[in-house]
């Protein structure tokens, strides 16, 4: 609390958002409590959209592939704002799970949305840059954009140029780095410019277990909770021996699951292709009582605690082996599926999400990405609809997983600090949330990856984020702006290509280069 109410809030602070949109009706953008804009605030809201806006949703406008309104139909908007800003919501939950107080990171700061993606997710590079010259005019202090591609080239790349222009008006941009790990060279949005954020778990499971026949026992994850609980054991059935269209039904497609013999068994689905959920509801669909979904082996211990239909829950690849080992092995195998629900206190959090996209730092090797690790992996925050099987409830809440997630903690914790330090540059800000980040994890050993073995510095960079020893880090590596132009030199990139970044024309034979390695980063 000692930070929260320091940094008051993050009062008079402004996060932009740029997203699918937002459901502004949710209890999570209430302005009750809150002031009114800062003097400096140009920004609008659409004219189809003003009756929606209040104190704390000060802004809202929708670009090409929004066409309509700014109006989240797809969710991830919602759920990043809300992570970032969102505002105080007692008896959040999802299916009775994680129950408790919702709130963002900054539930004082302000927010402006700006519709850049489809409701199927998809973005276009000219809306993103439309809207980033947007949110520089209207006023917003703090920039968080969970979108983004794969490494390329500064140059060529559509984010980096509209940051460095936000960032030279002293807008920090807060970007996730993407969920293409645990590969390396898959970090995105890596630009030195940029704060880059990947992934890590909480200390909080939703618990589920599988019991075999056996006696043998497998933890998973599942935000579903029967209304009684019941361990009554069901015959397992392995989706890959399922009569029909052996690709489709080993992935539990839609549609695919029409052999009679699933009724009233536990369905084993193989990983990929599909989200687990609809894998359920494909199991639900051909009478299937619950569904045990295997994880891809290079996901190791990272686990969804997804908002299914039926008691279902996602397994490891390698306890999915030893169910299907069990399965296969005898003529009636059988198990239960028991839900234990909120667990609070996994001594290994945070663990590095195996999604979490790595360094080195493709574009740029001399420059460490990702900058910072946060939460992203079973975040609870809002969303438009209800969600798993309850469809009656009035539960507008979603769990879930991926940078996206953790993007906006990190701008929320930018926005606390710009709060508390009215005057720090963007890149003043990203030194204090990078020189105090911590690396180790609740058990006081080295964070962990998702293999369970100490994540090297690829994968978490500075370390986990430490909100509180931001507000005072002692030393600042404040990286002067006009150093951006000698560091771009010095990666070898052609006037003309520097040229395009900057928007302005270079020559870097008048220009002393800067090493890569030498830019004054605080990693």
């Amino acid at each position: 609390m000692g930070f929260w109410k320091d940094s008051n809030y993050g009062k008079g602070v402004i996060i932009g958002v740029l997203d699918t949109g937002i459901l502004p009706d949710h209890p999570s953008f209430s302005d009750v409590g809150m002031p009114p804009p800062p003097a400096k605030w140009k920004g609008v809201c659409e004219s189809n959209f003003t009756n929606k806006c209040n104190k704390k949703l000060i802004g809202a406008r929708s670009y090409q592939l929004g066409i309509g309104s700014p109006i989240d139909g797809n969710g991830h908007g919602t759920h990043t704002a809300s992570t970032a800003a969102g505002a105080f919501v007692k008896g959040a939950n999802v299916n009775g799970n994680a129950n408790g107080t919702a709130v963002g990171v900054a539930p004082l700061a302000h927010i402006a949305i700006y519709k850049v993606c489809d409701n199927n997710g998809k973005c276009s590079d000219s809306d993103i840059l439309a809207a980033m010259d947007s949110a520089i005019d209207d006023g917003v202090d703090i920039l968080s954009m969970s979108l983004g591609g794969g490494p390329v080239p500064f140059h060529s790349d559509n984010i980096a140029l509209g940051a460095y222009s936000a960032t030279k008006r002293g807008i920090l941009v807060s970007c996730s780095a993407g969920n293409s790990g645990p590969s390396s060279f898959s970090a995105g949005n890596t630009a030195p410019w940029i704060l880059t954020v990947g992934a890590s778990t909480t200390d909080r499971k939703i618990k589920d277990t599988v019991t075999l026949g056996n006696t043998e026992e497998f933890e998973g994850e599942s935000a579903y909770r029967p209304q009684i609980s019941d361990s009554t054991y069901f015959t397992l059935y392995d989706a890959a021996k399922s009569i029909g269209d052996p690709p489709k039904t080993t992935y539990c497609k839609p549609g695919s699951l029409t052999d009679p013999a699933i009724k009233g068994k536990i369905v084993i689905c193989y990983p990929g292709v599909v989200s687990n959920v609809v894998k359920g509801q494909a199991v639900k669909d051909a009478g299937g009582v619950g569904m045990i979904a295997i994880n891809l082996p290079q996901d190791g211990v990272t686990k969804s605690a997804d908002a299914h239909v039926l008691p279902a829950l996602e397994v490891s690849a390698a306890d999915g082996i030893r169910i299907l080992a069990y399965t296969n092995s005898i003529s009636n195998p059988i198990a239960t599926i028991t839900s234990q629900g909120t667990i609070i206190g996994d001594e290994n959090a945070p663990i590095v999400a195996s999604f979490s996209s790595r360094g080195p730092n493709k574009p740029g090797p001399g420059i460490l990405k990702p900058d910072i690790i946060g939460p992203g992996v079973n975040i609870l925050a809002a969303w438009p609809t209800s969600v798993g099987d309850n469809k009656k409830t009035k539960s507008t809440f979603n769990i879930i997983s991926g940078t996206s997630m953790s993007c906006p903690h990190l701008s929320g914790v930018a926005a606390l600090l710009k709060s508390t330090h009215p005057n720090w540059s963007p890149s003043a800000i990203k030194s204090a949330i990078m020189t105090t980040a911590y690396t180790l994890n609740l058990a006081s050993s080295p964070i962990l990856d998702e293999r369970l073995l100490p994540a090297d510095i690829f994968a978490i960079g500075a370390g986990h984020v430490n909100p509180s020893r931001a507000n005072d880090p002692g030393l600042l590596y404040d990286t002067p702006f006009e150093d951006y132009l000698p560091y771009l030199c010095g990666l070898r990139y052609t006037n003309a290509q520097i040229g395009s970044l900057l928007q302005r024309k270079v020559n870097c034979l008048e220009v002393k280069s800067i090493p890569e390695a030498q830019l004054n980063y605080p990693s």
